[in-house]
């Protein structure tokens, strides 16, 4: 099962900003009908979340998330070792 984590732009009262509004890097509106970025929310199909003023961050925590998805647990990874005694 492929996971998937897409991250989202929100508005100070929660509301879901429109990928075609367009931000500065500190959250200020380029767009009239815009209130601005309050905050980013990354939330994966497996349930993890996580939720920051500064989209980076988010997008950095999501992809090691997603790249944990892809090593796949360790407990299995060890069990399935062909060298293993």
């Amino acid at each position: 099962m492929a996971f998937r984590a897409p991250l989202t732009n929100h508005h100070a009262d929660g509301t879901l900003c429109p990928a075609d509004h367009r931000h500065t890097s500190s959250g200020k509106p380029l767009h009239d009908d815009c209130s601005g970025r309050a905050y980013t929310q990354a939330v994966c199909s497996c349930g993890w979340e996580m939720k920051q003023r500064g989209k980076g961050c988010v997008n950095e925590c999501r992809k090691r998330h997603l790249a944990e998805h892809a090593q796949g647990p360790k407990v299995l990874r060890d069990l399935l070792r062909l060298d293993a005694p």
